[in-house]
């Protein structure tokens, strides 16, 4: 074998090292905590832990939407409890456990609808007004949170009706209903990103905006309606959350777009926007899930978790400061 071959090799195996490391990095931490513990290996814990994920891989989902057109999205927390606690509202019974008041379908429509108008509201002032995305998100992420207290009166929405109870509880054998709406989202979101021409619009305009507008990229509608996309993922993870915890909860939430950005950055999307996968993402979301999991089932602090999550964060970013500079 020549040098050039041995190059070329070589070359092979640093981009395919670079494009999975996150998923080695996956299999690594799962042998370890099954050597540290033998509860965490079973099926019922492993299906715990894509329940638990459920909520922030969806939210992770519409974050990775926004950032690889090298924006971000601080409100989908606050906004998730404001879906949640419009969901609850209207997914009531006469009586706990009563028939619904009104159509299965009327909840998750006004949730929806809730969520997408947040997300217009978030597009119109990034892309129209030309605003920061933190800036605008992060007032939005007060309104949204104000607006979900001041609707309940700063209390639970709780007498859901029975099939709202039972959605959040059951599933189809041994997955639950959650996982199964997960599940098809992720299907879907990759479809949109990678295999569609919408996919990469959100590249292009992430990679280089300029550029993107030259090349005759709508750069105004496509960043608006990125937003609105992530407003609609967040209502159905709002509904998720509700129907998980039985209650639509003004306080829910509160971090959940940390671990969502998390999510996103360990999975290998640059915080700079134009590059990215959702692949990557839903493995980072079961990452942190994995993590915060092995180390409730070893007995280690919350506090140590936070601690242990923030580095790895810091870690995920300079390994995409890294790869910038060598590509």
């Amino acid at each position: 074998m020549n040098n050039i071959e041995r190059n070329n090799i070589g070359g092979l195996f640093r981009v395919v090292f670079r494009k999975y490391a996150i998923l080695l990095a996956l299999i690594i931490l799962m042998l370890v905590l099954s050597i540290m513990t033998d509860k965490f290996m079973t099926q019922d814990n492993l299906i715990n832990i894509l329940r638990q994920i459920s909520v922030i891989a969806i939210l992770a989902m519409a974050a990775t939407f926004v950032i690889i057109t090298g924006g971000i999205d601080l409100s989908c927390g606050s906004l998730l409890a404001l879906c949640g606690v419009v969901f609850a509202m209207y997914a009531r019974g006469e009586e706990s456990g009563a028939d619904p008041i009104y159509p299965l379908i009327i909840p998750i429509v006004i949730a929806v609808v809730i969520g997408l108008t947040f997300g217009a509201l978030n597009g119109v002032l990034v892309s129209v007004l030309k605003l920061a995305p933190f800036i605008v998100t992060l007032g939005t992420m007060t309104i949204a949170r104000g607006t979900a207290l001041l609707i309940s009166n700063g209390r639970p929405i709780s007498d859901m009706s029975g099939p709202w109870k039972d959605f959040g509880k059951n599933g189809v054998g041994i997955f639950p209903y959650l996982v199964i709406v997960m599940i098809v989202a992720f299907i879907i979101t990759a479809i949109v990103l990678n295999k569609t021409k919408y996919g990469r619009y959100l590249y292009a305009i992430g990679g280089n905006e300029e550029a993107a507008r030259a090349s005759g990229i709508r750069t105004l509608w496509v960043k608006l309606s990125v937003y609105v996309l992530a407003g609609g993922l967040v209502a159905v993870a709002g509904i998720l959350q509700a129907t998980r915890m039985t209650v639509g909860q003004p306080n829910v939430g509160s971090g959940y777009e940390l671990q969502a950005i998390s999510a996103v950055v360990i999975g290998g999307t640059s915080l700079s926007g134009g590059t990215g996968a959702m692949w990557g993402t839903l493995v980072g979301a079961v990452i942190i899930g994995v993590l915060n999991n092995g180390l409730d089932l070893m007995g280690v602090s919350s506090f140590w978790q936070q601690i242990v999550s923030g580095i790895i964060i810091i870690a995920a970013v300079l390994l995409d400061i890294v790869n910038k500079k060598s590509k």
